[in-house]
């Protein structure tokens, strides 16, 4: 078996066990924490979840690094990044919304070879659906592939942005964006914007400041299915920072990036 098919047939048994222990938990009162801010949340389940993975992929691939959001994984320098293996983990991605609406919410996982992204895996718990793609082997839900985006423009889709874009009153080239697209949507957690993206649901995505574990999966599958990803100049995305993205259809990215320029 090559290392990307052991990985994977891996990734989707730890991913089940970790969405059945989610699952579980939204049956009993969880444990909050404020992190940064009010509305940056952590719960003894994010820790839980990562602790295990962290502990599953060490147990497995000892050589490999972890980059991960709390706290459990590897400092990974950007030789480490070049050179070697290293996995993207976010416990709970939309945190938030997993204590407030108990939905909305994501487990994902990605792995890049000396740069280079292999693999990634974004689980909508709340219905039951994986995500996933290898390179240059498509995305697809669960076991069924998904067709590839088309390059629609922003008036032909749907611009899906998170809070803090719509609220920033420093920002007065978002209601133009806004205005061009067919409407707006938000959602609370990057993963499933991404992942609403790669399937045609949306034609952009855009974040002020996702994490590389926000970035990493989600990067990946929007990229294997047709889309691109970068930084608001039009750069590449830095996946060992803190990143401004537009994820999009190719051609909405060009419009976008010109709006923000």
């Amino acid at each position: 078996m090559q290392m990307t098919e052991k990985r994977d047939v891996l990734i989707k048994e730890w991913l089940k066990e970790a969405a059945t222990e989610i699952k579980e938990a939204l049956q009993h009162d969880l444990e909050v924490e404020v992190k940064s801010r009010a509305n940056d949340l952590v719960t003894q389940m994010d820790r839980k979840i990562e602790k295990e993975l962290v502990q599953k992929i060490n147990q497995h691939f000892p050589n490999d690094l972890i980059i991960s959001e709390e706290g459990f994984g590897d400092h990974v320098s950007r030789e480490d990044f070049e050179q070697q293996t290293v996995w993207f983990l976010d416990p709970i991605d939309g945190t938030l919304n997993f204590v407030l609406q108990n939905e909305n919410y994501a487990v994902m996982l990605a792995v890049y070879e000396k740069g280079i992204g292999k693999q990634a895996y974004i689980y909508d718990i709340t219905h039951n659906k994986l995500y996933w793609g290898i390179k240059d082997n498509g995305v697809y839900c669960n076991d069924q592939p998904l067709p590839k985006m088309k390059d629609l423009p922003l008036d032909k889709g749907l611009f899906a942005s998170n809070s803090m874009f719509l609220s920033d009153q420093q920002v007065s080239f978002n209601a133009e964006i806004t205005k061009r697209a067919m409407g707006v949507r938000t959602i609370g957690s990057a993963g499933l914007e991404s992942v609403e993206l790669t399937k045609g649901s949306t034609v952009a995505y855009v974040s002020y400041g996702l994490k590389p574990w926000d970035i990493a999966p989600g990067l990946f599958l929007v990229e294997e299915n047709g889309g691109v990803v970068t930084q608001f100049d039009g750069s590449r995305v830095d996946l060992l920072n803190t990143n401004p993205t537009i994820m999009a259809t190719p051609t909405a990215q060009k419009e976008i990036t010109k709006l923000l320029s």
